[in-house]
């Protein structure tokens, strides 16, 4: 991604990149899709982190580990200048499986390297924001 702006096969490669940096051990590998700077938050009214060693801190905290068994398919939403939304799909095996289903609004530095990163996830039976 450059001055250009984002296009769909750049926001997919970051999504290959993205899974791919989930799966390596440490967060040192963080640095190739997020900006030094870069906010991430886990929910659209979760308090974001900000910088690589926090989001490396909550990567180790939140994963299991660079080798948990899982897959994950994307599909992009939208994309409108340097601004993407995708659709992410995740399942978890052993020990404990479970899935999610989430949509990332993901916004990019010049550079393709993400600057802001948000997640929407859903686990089945979740409700969030539904009245009963």
């Amino acid at each position: 991604m450059d001055a250009a702006g984002t296009d769909r096969d750049r926001v997919t490669d970051w999504l290959e990149a993205y899974e791919q940096v989930w799966r390596t051990p440490g967060t040192a590998a963080l640095a190739e899709i997020f900006t030094e700077d870069a906010r991430y938050s886990q929910g659209p009214y979760e308090e974001p982190v900000h910088g690589l060693p926090a989001i490396g801190a909550m990567w180790e905290k939140t994963r299991d580990g660079a080798e948990e068994p899982f897959t994950m398919t994307t599909g992009i939403v939208a994309v409108d200048g340097d601004t993407a939304v995708a659709r992410v799909e995740v399942r978890y095996a052993e020990p404990q499986p479970h899935e999610y289903r989430d949509l990332w609004v993901m916004r990019f530095a010049d550079d393709g390297r993400c600057r802001e990163f948000e997640e929407w996830p859903y686990a089945p039976g979740d409700r969030a924001g539904m009245s009963e």
